[in-house]
């Protein structure tokens, strides 16, 4: 297991992902490593880490077990409606929460200015991102699938071929996470000081939230949904190229 990337090992079973939040080692953005070399990075046990993957009790686990095993559209359609949808309606909470807890308590913790500010930036970058994807990538994606099951032939893009918008909305992931991992290290990991009102404890643990789905939500594109994309593409150009 210890050569098995961590990529690969969350997109095989979607529950080791809440173990390697545990020990902060990251499974999507930067996930393509092995795991011995990801738990040195973290100065983590690679035999604590492989025990406790190995402690997961084997079984059904419900749906995302098997995201690997979906169709694209379907997988597609999941992100809009779970992810797309969740990030959606809590930008306008969160950017509310960290404007105010920063004009409140920014004097005594610096800190919630900083937050702020890259919140604000994070939250613009994932409104344009997400509407890239919606409006241009994933319908894409979902014609491919359908060409798949109907044995049509699919339709060349405008952008050629979908590994170009891939490797922009990759490097988006990698903007979005790095935001999300220096507002995390601005709170000292959400850590709630004595003199916190309520709102400031709420945005703290809506930030924790917001930053846990977004890993999940980036693990999905860039470990399940791009990668099986990109094959299915060069799988149908290559029929119509033999046709």
């Amino acid at each position: 297991m210890e050569q098995t990337t961590v990529r690969n090992i969350v997109a095989d079973d979607f529950r080791t992902a809440a173990i390697f939040e545990k020990f902060s080692i990251d499974f999507c953005c930067h996930g393509n490593v092995p795991l011995e070399d990801a738990c040195k990075q973290q100065g983590v046990s690679v035999d604590q880490v492989r025990s406790e993957l190995g402690a997961l009790v084997i079984g059904t686990t419900g749906e995302q077990d098997s995201f690997a095993s979906w169709d694209l559209d379907k997988l597609a359609d999941y992100v809009i409606d779970n992810h797309h949808k969740y990030v959606k309606s809590i930008i306008p909470t969160l950017l509310a929460h960290t404007q105010k807890v920063a004009m409140v308590h920014g004097e005594r913790h610096a800190e919630l200015l900083t937050i702020r500010d890259i919140f604000k930036n994070v939250a613009e970058e994932l409104t344009q991102h997400m509407m890239k994807e919606e409006l241009m990538l994933f319908p894409y994606i979902k014609s491919l699938a359908r060409s798949a099951r109907d044995g049509q032939p699919v339709r060349i893009p405008q952008f050629q071929t979908i590994q170009n918008p891939i490797r922009l909305m990759e490097a988006e992931h990698v903007s979005a996470g790095n935001g999300m991992d220096t507002i995390r290290q601005e709170s000292k990991i959400y850590s709630i000081p004595s003199d916190a009102c309520t709102t400031y404890r709420v945005t703290y643990q809506e930030l924790e939230a917001f930053e846990l789905d977004l890993h999940k939500h980036v693990h999905l594109e860039n470990n399940i949904l791009f990668p099986k994309a990109i094959l299915l593409e060069q799988k149908l150009f290559h029929a119509m190229q033999s046709n």
